[in-house]
């Protein structure tokens, strides 16, 4: 599942006034999320809230068709473009693949008895809004500082990167937007937060624990071929597999995503 994340951020770019004025920022904003988490752990209280939610209804078998539902719509994507394609094309097809994949995912769960609210796309806005800000504020500085040190030794790759490099007119930033900040965090919170990790949650005993580390492992897994992506987003899988855990949905993660991908697009842009 391709989509823009922190590591698409090299090591020499925040070396630009831009980039260097926002990593200041990011480097205050999450020292400042960091001691108010520091305090509320201190004080023995939830980092997040707890909200009451019923299990998935769904089996493994649920699980595997949706995923492969996801894998046969961008093969048949990608047969349908054709070789040679433009990077703009590919991308855009991969978004598209993405979208039917959701779109029968939920519906083929809701066909399973699955509730609007089961399927993890509800939220409390407000909420979910402050809680989005505070886990980005926490997550942008350290993780996109070790992007940009792991961009050193092994350089992160990424058709979004290469298209940048290339082209910056408005099709071409419509379909970076549009695949970085809409489909590929919906889609993969959808995959990795809800179907896969809800399933694991009712099938293991712990309490969901170790379905938020199994889920954030497939996650950053996902990305092998994108230089040394997956170490970074091990732990952005973590706090998000943690939130998807205890709010029983997925509106917040969808947030934290979409604004972690849209900061990464912004830094390209500005450099």
């Amino acid at each position: 599942m391709q989509g823009a994340h922190p590591e698409s951020v090299t090591a020499g770019e925040w070396l630009e006034p831009g980039p260097l004025a926002l990593a200041a920022g990011a480097v205050a904003a999450s020292a400042w999320v960091a001691t108010l988490v520091w305090a509320r752990w201190r004080r023995g209280e939830r980092l997040v809230a707890w909200r009451p939610h019923d299990p998935v209804p769904w089996t493994g078998a649920d699980v595997a068709t949706v995923l492969l539902a996801y894998l046969l719509a961008a093969g048949l994507g990608q047969e349908l473009v054709g070789e040679p394609a433009s990077i703009v094309r590919r991308l855009a097809v991969n978004s598209g693949a993405l979208a039917a994949a959701v779109a029968f995912g939920v519906a083929a769960l809701r066909a399973r008895g699955a509730t609007w609210d089961a399927v993890g796309f509800r939220g409390r806005w407000p909420d979910d809004f402050r809680l989005a800000a505070a886990a980005l504020g926490l997550l942008v500085a350290p993780l996109l500082g070790l992007a940009g040190l792991l961009d050193r030794l092994v350089p992160y790759r990424h058709p979004l990167v290469d298209l940048l490099a290339e082209r910056r007119d408005p099709i071409a930033l419509a379909v970076v937007i549009g695949s970085a900040v809409v489909a590929a965090p919906v889609a993969e919170e959808f995959f990795f937060r809800r179907v896969l990790q809800g399933w694991l949650e009712r099938r293991l005993p712990d309490g969901g624990w170790t379905a938020v580390v199994l889920s954030a492992t497939v996650f950053a897994l996902a990305h092998q071929g994108q230089g040394l992506a997956y170490v970074p987003l091990f732990p952005f899988g973590l706090v998000l597999g943690a939130i998807a855990r205890q709010t029983g949905s997925i509106a917040a993660c969808i947030l934290v995503h979409a604004l972690f991908n849209a900061i990464s697009v912004g830094i390209l842009l500005a450099t």
